[in-house]
């Protein structure tokens, strides 16, 4: 008999390591439609990308000249019909506004022509667009991509082809492990494992840094009424709860040596022994663990046991953090909004689209679900979320990016070429100030005054 769950599986072939990387550009955002998620496109075979207002996201390919064309609508009422253009130049990419109502912007500067760096935003109306480079990047729209579980999503076809491994990974019994800074979805993942599993038992997650030092192992292995003192009672402890499913560790690198001790010995043995009592009880439960800690390191440390590190290590995954996941964005704010406000009606202001995009989220997504929380509790029933709405470490990003529509048209056109001159020159000031016969003391003041980033510049 077939198992059910492999039945559902959508594995992708990871990709060749020998693939090479080839330029993408990502529909990232719409902040009108946020429901809409993201789009992918490979630039792999084109020569000319065009972009503007349509009556729906969609693309076409074709010849012009004998020039490789792809053209993309979307239907953002902020865009204009003819709105941008990116041409292949040498292996550069150049992006041009086409005569827009509302202009093209560059990572928030006015955009007349310039190189366009991997990883910049691009702005087209209420919509953000990227170009980056990424191994197997075919054409995808992310409303076709499964999201049940949820957390296996990405239009990032990299971090995709990982996660087509986690599915196939999943039913089996290999210990997982999963990696990342805090609130990058780590027990979102371990869930996702556990759905994909079909083990009938269930998920109990343990966080083991906020488990009493003192009982650690009683609160893990349970514990025999008369054990120690305040032991009133038989208690099965957390590992017995999970028999015929599956025990999520979170920060395994917190438990103490006795309790790792003890942990081993229920992984080789299978079976599980209260505190205080002298028999062991068998215990089925597939394992996954997570933690912040580099385990090798501690391991050398003397901090973690290395014969329990190589028990638990079977597949690992390590989950990008969100700003090395930009192409996510619209995606991840789509799926919490389905989530947050389901059959709301929701849409972005343009300050709110630039903070979104600008803010570093230290926290992660876990961040960007409580910002996205408040947000719609402060916008109640008008529908548009603004930078208003947004936390006060996000707003201060879009008051600088609404200072700088505030410029005076010589203002722009030093901003516009110190932008350009920048990305020529891969971000060097000193290089950038030899071009303008400037000190680099003053091109350093300018780019303090326009808030530019010489780092966002520089070539990988």
């Amino acid at each position: 008999m077939s198992d059910p769950t492999q039945a559902t599986l959508s594995v992708r072939p990871a990709s060749s390591a020998a693939e090479v990387p080839a330029p993408a550009l990502f529909v990232a955002f719409e902040g009108a439609r946020p429901l809409a998620l993201a789009a992918r496109f490979s630039l792999a075979d084109v020569d000319l990308v065009t972009l503007g207002r349509g009556p729906e996201r969609a693309a076409s390919r074709t010849t012009v000249d004998q020039r490789r064309v792809l053209a993309i609508t979307i239907p953002d009422p902020q865009m204009s019909t003819r709105h941008a253009v990116l041409e292949r130049e040498l292996g550069r990419w150049i992006a041009s506004d086409a005569g827009s109502k509302n202009g093209t912007f560059l990572d928030g500067a006015p955009l007349r022509r310039a190189v366009l760096p991997d990883g910049t935003w691009l702005e087209l109306g209420h919509t953000l667009v990227t170009i980056e480079r990424r191994a197997g990047a075919t054409d995808l729209d992310a409303s076709t991509l499964p999201h049940d579980p949820p957390g296996l999503a990405t239009v990032d076809p990299e971090l995709a082809a990982e996660l087509a491994q986690l599915r196939a990974m999943a039913p089996s019994l290999v210990p997982i492990s999963i990696g990342g800074e805090t609130g990058t979805g780590k027990e979102l993942i371990a869930r996702a494992v556990h759905a994909l599993s079909a083990r009938r038992g269930p998920l109990v997650a343990v966080n083991c840094g906020a488990l009493p030092p003192t009982l650690v192992e009683a609160e893990l292995f349970g514990v025999r009424r008369g054990a120690f003192s305040g032991a009133t009672e038989d208690r099965p402890g957390l590992v017995r709860q999970a028999d015929g499913g599956t025990l999520f560790l979170d920060e395994i690198g917190d438990l103490p040596l006795s309790a790792q001790a003890a942990l081993l010995r229920v992984l080789q043995e299978r079976e599980v022994r209260a505190v205080g009592d002298t028999r062991g009880a068998p215990v089925d439960f597939r394992l996954v663990t997570a933690t912040l800690h580099d385990l090798d390191a501690r391991v050398r440390a003397s901090a973690f046991r290395a014969d329990l590190r190589a028990r638990i290590s079977g597949f690992h995954i390590e989950l990008p953090a969100l700003r090395d996941r930009r192409v996510d964005l619209g995606l991840l704010i789509g799926t919490l909004l389905a989530r947050l406000a389901p059959g709301r009606s929701v849409r972005f202001a343009l300050d709110a689209v630039r903070a979104l995009a600008r803010h570093a989220w230290p926290a992660n997504i876990r961040e960007l679900e409580r910002c996205l929380a408040a947000a719609l509790t402060l916008a109640d029933s008008s529908g548009t979320i603004e930078a208003a709405h947004l936390p006060a470490s996000v707003r201060s990003v879009a008051r600088s990016a609404a200072a700088d529509l505030d410029l005076d048209a010589e203002q722009r056109a030093l901003r516009d070429d110190l932008v350009a001159l920048l990305q020529a020159n891969g971000g060097n000031i000193s290089a950038v100030a030899r071009q303008l016969g400037k000190a680099r003391m003053q091109v350093q003041r300018w780019i303090a005054r326009f808030g530019l980033d010489p780092a966002r510049y520089r070539s990988p």
